[in-house]
This record gives C-alpha cells, sequence and structure tokens, in this order.
C-alpha cells in the first residue's frame, strides 16, 4: 500500500476524471463528493451535494453525481456545486457518451439522458424491472443492467434516446464494466457467480464466452490497456483476475 487517505465517508463507487488527474469519490453519507489528486496522494477538495451521492461520472469539465436520496442530479465545475437537476426516481448510475450523460432511475424503472452541455433533457426509456447499474461506450451506446429483469438493456442516445436491443442475461446481471478498446462488455451474474464477456463491435452483442467467477460478484473492472479483467468477490473479500484471450 502506498498510502491511506481518510474521507468523511463511505463510498460505493469511484471514478476517474482523466482532463484534471483527479479520482471523484461519492462519500455516501456526508452528502460529499471528494476530489483526490492521485499523483500527490491528498485529497484536493470535498464538494457539499445531496442527499446520498451513489455514483459520479465526468462528461469533459464537469461532473455529474447522482443524489439517490435527493431524487436530482449535483453538476460540480471546477470544484464547487454548479447546479442541481431535477432526475428520475432514486438515481442510481450515471454515465457519459457523445456529449450526453445518462442517469439510471432505480426505483422509477427509467432512464433518462441529458445533453453535458445545456443540461436539456434527450428523452425517458423504460429501463427493465429492476434496473441497477448502467456503463456507456464511447459511440453514443447505454448498457443497463435489469437484474430483476435478467437481462442488459441496449440503448442509443442519438437521434432521441431508444433502446436498441435486450440481451437475456440469466443469473442475476449487476456488475457491468466496458472495454472500448477491445469492444467488450463484461457482465457480472451474481445468482451463478459468472463472468460473461460480449463482443460489442456490431449492432447487436454477441456472447463470447463464461468465466466462473468469485462468490458474490458485485463489481468489475477492466484494465483498457491490457484487457486484463478484475472481479470483486465481495462473499469472500477478494479480487479475481481474469486474462481473457483476445
Amino acid at each position: 500500500m502506498l498510502r491511506r487517505i481518510a474521507i468523511p465517508g463511505a463510498p460505493r463507487h469511484l471514478r476517474f476524471q482523466a482532463s484534471s488527474g483527479l479520482l471523484l469519490v461519492p462519500a455516501e453519507s456526508a452528502n460529499a463528493v471528494v476530489l483526490v489528486d492521485v499523483t500527490k496522494g491528498v485529497v484536493q477538495s470535498t464538494v457539499p451535494v445531496g442527499r446520498q451521492p451513489h455514483d459520479v461520472v465526468a462528461a469533459g469539465e464537469r461532473i455529474f453525481v447522482s443524489d439517490e436520496q435527493a431524487n436530482d442530479i449535483s453538476v460540480i465545475v471546477s470544484t464547487r456545486l454548479d447546479r442541481t437537476l431535477p432526475a428520475p426516481t432514486q438515481p442510481g448510475g450515471v454515465a457519459a457518451t457523445a456529449g450526453t450523460f445518462a442517469a439510471l432511475g432505480v426505483r422509477s424503472h427509467t432512464l433518462e439522458a441529458f445533453d453535458a452541455q445545456s443540461f436539456a433533457t434527450l428523452g425517458t426509456a423504460p429501463a427493465g424491472t429492476a434496473p441497477t447499474h448502467v456503463v456507456a461506450d464511447n459511440e453514443g451506446h447505454l448498457y443497463v443492467a435489469d437484474t430483476g429483469g435478467e437481462a442488459v438493456l441496449v440503448y442509443a442516445v442519438a437521434p432521441a434516446l431508444s433502446q436498441i436491443a435486450r440481451l437475456s442475461v440469466p443469473g442475476k446481471p449487476y456488475g457491468l464494466a466496458l472495454d472500448p478498446v477491445r469492444h467488450r462488455l463484461w457482465v457480472t451474474l451474481t445468482a451463478t457467480n459468472t463472468l460473461e464477456e460480449f463482443d460489442i463491435s456490431g449492432g447487436q452483442p454477441k456472447r463470447l464466452a463464461t468465466f466462473p467467477s468469485v462468490r458474490q460478484p458485485n463489481s468489475v473492472a477492466v484494465d483498457e490497456k491490457s484487457g486484463i479483467v478484475f472481479v470483486t468477490g465481495t462473499a469472500d473479500g477478494v479480487v479475481q483476475i481474469v486474462t481473457p484471450s483476445m
């Protein structure tokens, strides 16, 4: 361990803002987002936001925060709260692509997209029966884990937000990660302790492989440089490393 950095509340998600080199940490119990300078290993600033900031994503110089218990989106600009936007009920995950960002309403079962510059809404679409997470690629597509519906839902943000595909994924899909370099979508299945790999290079995602995973694989991440995949095993407090064949 290189350094331990104290933050005011427990986070469930982390995001990196490439333009600033800051690690974005939503501290849920503190109703704040902590901006960490990873090169110096210090907290640059702590920005108060709405109630229970669950997830965070950067789109250019702006940072969008889903305030899960406030039903809104906090917008951070230059390390300060710039404004708040109305969001779907109980906004959980947020994602950004192609000049837009989207918020997933966990309770309302809807996905809403916004223009990242003007903040205008670009539409709302149904998001299954029990959605939990959303990720975005670099080509204007959003992927939602409909955990209750045992599916991954695929959306396009242009010309208007619309669902373009539904992938049946039995086993309670939960964690999502995208590898934009290799055009891969990784999905964890918490009911079966498995990890699935999809090719998203075409119009319809295709299942490529299934891997056994650690128990309760709640989260997954991918190293874009190497393609190596990391899966958290919440039940046993472990991390699994998967090196897929390319």
